[in-house]
């Protein structure tokens, strides 16, 4: 297994995350952090409709707990969870670590479904430390997060694997969470749209179906950083996205689907996060651990309609 590589720790991305001055400097120039432009304009599409999000099913906001917590310490969360008040159009899906997953259903309230963090490739048998989709159907997982930066960039997990994993998943009926994202030193070579593409088709050439597909987006440079990609930079990588499935799979996937963004978001920076078109939710890590600031970002979808 490889060592922890050296961009999962703080770094000085300061220039990453500056702001854009206003839209006729973005027009003018690439902001810092993004070389490459956009190949669709936005701004075309927002002129032909006025909605509340470009995916047209419900806000989603997932919670990645990750390799954290304990028996006592879940509890509290669960009932901090359970007592908060939570916008009704929501998707709201919480991913605890695999050994906590029962006790989870088994305390959480019906509001929020659960999701598993990873699944096998297939049926089960002998994989020692692995978990079938079958035992997560089992135990009532309805989801599970795959393509994490963390299972590719830590554990050497490849895009074909990935892309197997997800179809294996959704045949048993268990919804995925997609995620896709590049590099810090991918970004600052202009390879944004290259590696998020290269990974959006690994899936493609799995996938039939996207009904039961979210798509995550998370700049492995903003995950567990403190970094977090400015609105417009969120935006212009999700444009691209949804101009992706348009091209690639078909319109109807392209308008239909939901692309939510990852990457140290938190209760202070959501509302701005989430009035961009193309945003449609978020998958949160730390701060998925705190019950009143995950409340607020799910919560946040009253910003998108305001942005409508």
């Amino acid at each position: 297994m490889a060592a922890a590589p050296s961009y999962l720790a703080s770094s000085p991305l300061s220039r990453l995350a500056a702001p854009r001055r206003g839209a006729a400097a973005a027009a003018a120039r690439a902001p810092a952090a993004a070389p490459q432009q956009l190949r669709l304009g936005c701004s075309r599409r927002r002129a032909q409709r006025v909605v509340a999000m470009a995916g047209s099913g419900k806000f989603f906001v997932g919670g990645n707990w990750k390799c954290n917590g304990t028996k006592d310490s879940i509890s509290k969360l669960v009932s901090e969870l359970n007592a908060a008040t939570l916008e009704s159009d929501v998707d709201v899906v919480v991913a605890p670590p695999f050994i906590y997953i029962d006790q989870v259903k088994n305390s959480l309230t019906n509001r929020i479904e659960v999701s598993a963090q990873n699944v096998w490739i297939g049926k089960g048998g002998a994989y020692t430390g692995e978990i079938s989709a079958e035992q997560l159907v089992d135990i009532g997982c309805q989801w599970v997060i795959l393509g994490h930066s963390e299972r590719r960039n830590i554990l050497g997990e490849d895009d074909e694997f990935i892309g197997k994993k997800a179809a294996y998943a959704l045949s048993q009926n268990v919804k995925v969470i997609a995620c896709i994202g590049e590099l810090l030193e991918e970004r600052e070579a202009g390879k944004t749209f290259d590696v998020c593409f290269k990974q959006l088709k690994a899936y493609a050439d799995s996938i039939s179906n996207w009904t039961d597909v979210v798509i995550a987006y998370e700049p492995v440079w903003a995950i567990g950083t403190g970094k977090v990609a400015t609105p417009e930079q969120a935006q212009e990588v999700h444009v691209a996205v949804r101009d992706w499935f348009k091209t690639n799979v078909s319109p109807d996937v392209a308008s239909s689907i939901r692309i939510i963004y990852g990457g140290s978001v938190n209760a202070g920076n959501c509302a701005e996060l989430a009035k961009k078109e193309d945003i449609d939710g978020f998958l949160v890590g730390g701060a998925s651990l705190k019950g009143p600031d995950f409340a607020t970002i799910v919560n946040s979808v009253t910003s998108k309609k305001v942005a409508a």
